[in-house]
């Protein structure tokens, strides 16, 4: 069975040969794990392969305008504007927001905010990633496409877009529907490029702490549903399925989710209230695809092999049955996770008999 209709067979909850499987990782312990598959670091996708990586993405340049000033001592990212500073651990380091560019801002700079045109983007080499991805499932979106609260978190700070939300604040409503709009245009010309070789659409929006939700029903029904329900329909125009991430607690949210028409959800971190794969499986099984589970909090990265082994033994215990599982990291693996661990993860998955 290929790739591709592993992903596809496993969305529609019907049997496969194995579980799919996904890697994402940051790049300081991928570096570590491609020097242990004795590959070069920048050889992420000879790392997809060695560990059995059913998915790989459609992505595409900015070519547009430059639309922020570079600054001293910071990353600014060249689409979204955001500000990045490098932040070192013990395990190598990280790019993490900083200085909040509209944390203080009125409300005309907040309703003006630079945001491209779906045309500055260079989509002429959209047929050539489609053909490099050979027989593999292709997505198009990722964890921070549809994302509001974060993605305007990144820019204002997490309480102002909280208490912008709260405030239906017109300026900032305007900005979210203005980045939506990019991103559908964006979407669906490469849609327009790729034809019937993608598989699903891979959306984002944090919704829970680890212990409960960080909205309530009402305002995510009135405020982020009518915008998320644009990517679906989207989405749907072109019969692909949807899987939204969703870290935290954020179960309470799937029977919207699913009347809504999302196929798939994200993330799944078992150590939050009600995501534990058993929770998962009563709940939402045969009704949601499932796309994680494999805690970056837990065995991981502090167990020993034998302990992420049992981890993926016992999750596909509970979730595979009936279909709709597909084996992948919490989040992107950490960098202070044990190179042996992942690949311990990987091989304990590819090897399990369905």
């Amino acid at each position: 069975m290929t790739s591709r209709e592993r992903v596809k067979r496993t969305f529609a909850f019907e049997k496969t040969d194995r579980v799919p499987v996904s890697y994402t990782s940051n790049y300081a312990v991928h570096c570590r794990l491609a020097e242990r598959l004795g590959l070069k670091p920048d050889d992420w996708e000879g790392v997809k392969r060695a560990l059995g990586d059913d998915f790989r993405s459609v992505w595409v340049s900015y070519k547009g305008p430059k639309l922020f000033e570079d600054l001293p001592d910071r990353r600014v990212d060249s689409i979204d504007g955001y500000r990045m500073r490098y932040i070192e651990n013990d395990f190598g380091g990280y790019w993490d927001f900083c200085d909040f560019p509209l944390a203080d801002a009125p409300p005309e700079v907040i309703a003006n905010w630079p945001v491209p045109s779906p045309d500055d983007y260079n989509y002429d080499h959209v047929g050539a990633i489609v053909a490099n991805a050979g027989d593999h499932a292709i997505h198009i979106g990722n964890a921070g496409v549809g994302d509001i609260m974060n993605s305007l978190g990144r820019l204002m700070g997490q309480e102002n877009i909280m208490i912008a939300l709260a405030d239906r604040d017109e300026a900032v409503l305007q900005l979210i529907d203005r980045r939506a709009d990019l991103q559908i245009g964006h979407l669906d010309r490469i849609m327009q490029r790729a034809g019937d070789r993608v598989d699903f659409l891979w959306l984002g929006e944090d919704l829970g702490t680890q212990i409960a939700p960080i909205i309530s029903m009402d305002m995510y029904r009135e405020l982020l549903k009518p915008r998320h329900q644009r990517f679906i329909d989207f989405a749907k125009s072109y019969n692909l399925p949807v899987m939204i991430h969703t870290c935290g607690c954020s179960s309470w949210i799937y029977e919207e989710f699913i009347e809504m028409g999302f196929n798939a959800v994200d993330t799944l971190q078992p150590e939050a209230r009600n995501m534990s794969p058993r929770y998962l499986k009563d709940h939402f099984g045969g009704r949601l695809a499932f796309h994680g589970c494999i805690s970056t909090a837990g065995p991981l990265v502090t167990g020993t092999v034998e302990d992420i082994r049992r981890t993926v033994r016992e999750t596909l215990d509970i979730l595979t049955p009936g279909g709709g599982y597909m084996c992948a990291p919490s989040h992107s693996i950490q960098d202070n996770t044990p190179v042996e661990n992942i690949i311990a993860m990987y091989d304990e998955a590819r090897k399990y008999k369905l």
